[in-house]
C-alpha cells in the first residue's frame, strides 16, 4: 500500500452510483433467466479494458453454480467490475493476475461477509470495498499515509481483520516451528559433543 491511488471519495461515489446493469442477477448454471448477466464475459471485458488477455480456464470460476453463496459472490464480482472501470484504474493497466485476484478471491471473501448490494448502498460497506480493492492492488487512498490506510482498513473491515489475524497465526506457527527445530538441533549437537568426549 505504498503507492498512492485515487481519492477514496471518488471510489465510494462510483460505488454509490453503480448502474442498474451491474446490479442485475448474475447467470447461474441451470437457472433460466434471459436477463441474467454472464459474469465470465463481463470479467473478460474488464481484463481486455486493462490490456490483459484471459484464457478460458481463468474465467471458469465466474460461471455460477446453483448455490446462493455463489450468486452473491458473482453479484459482487459484477460490482467490482464496475469499480475497476474507473478511469484511474484503467490508466494503471493492471495485471491480469491482480485483477483476477480481486474479482475472484476478494469477491469471495467479501461476499461471505455481506450481501453484494450492501457494498453499493451502505456507506461503510462502500468504504470497505474501495479500501480492500486498493489494498489488494497495492495502492492506498491518495490523501492517506500507508500507516493511516492500513489502520483504517483494519478498523472498518472484518474481512481484512480476519485475514490479518490468520496471517499472524500462520507466521507465529512458522516461528514456533523454527524455534523447535533450532532447539532440537542444539540438543543434537550437544549430545554429539558429549558422545565424542
Amino acid at each position: 500500500m505504498q503507492t498512492p491511488g485515487p481519492h477514496l471519495e471518488t471510489l465510494t461515489h462510483r460505488l454509490a452510483d453503480t448502474p442498474a446493469e451491474f446490479l442485475r442477477e448474475p447467470r447461474i448454471a441451470g437457472v433460466h433467466n434471459p436477463q441474467a448477466v454472464a459474469v465470465a464475459a463481463l470479467v473478460n471485458d474488464i481484463l481486455l479494458l486493462h490490456g490483459a488477455r484471459a484464457p478460458a480456464a481463468s474465467l471458469q470460476g465466474f460461471h455460477g453454480a446453483q448455490v446462493k453463496a455463489d450468486r452473491n459472490r458473482l453479484a459482487l464480482a459484477m460490482i467490482l467490475c464496475w469499480l475497476l472501470t474507473d478511469d484511474w484504474f484503467v490508466a494503471q493497466q493492471l495485471a491480469q493476475q491482480d485483477l483476477l485476484q480481486v474479482l475472484g478471491e476478494a469477491a469471495r471473501e467479501l461476499a461471505a461477509a455481506s450481501p453484494a448490494h450492501q457494498y453499493t448502498q451502505d456507506p461503510e460497506r462502500r468504504e470497505e470495498l474501495a479500501r480492500i480493492v486498493l489494498a489488494r492492488l497495492g495502492f492506498r487512498p491518495r490523501d492517506e499515509s500507508a500507516a493511516q490506510a492500513t489502520d483504517r482498513l483494519s478498523a472498518i473491515s472484518g474481512t481484512e481483520r480476519r485475514r490479518l489475524l490468520e496471517a499472524s497465526r500462520v507466521a507465529e506457527q512458522r516461528a514456533r516451528e523454527i524455534r523447535e527445530a533450532l532447539a532440537k538441533k542444539a540438543a543434537q549437537e550437544s549430545a554429539d559433543k558429549w558422545s565424542r568426549e
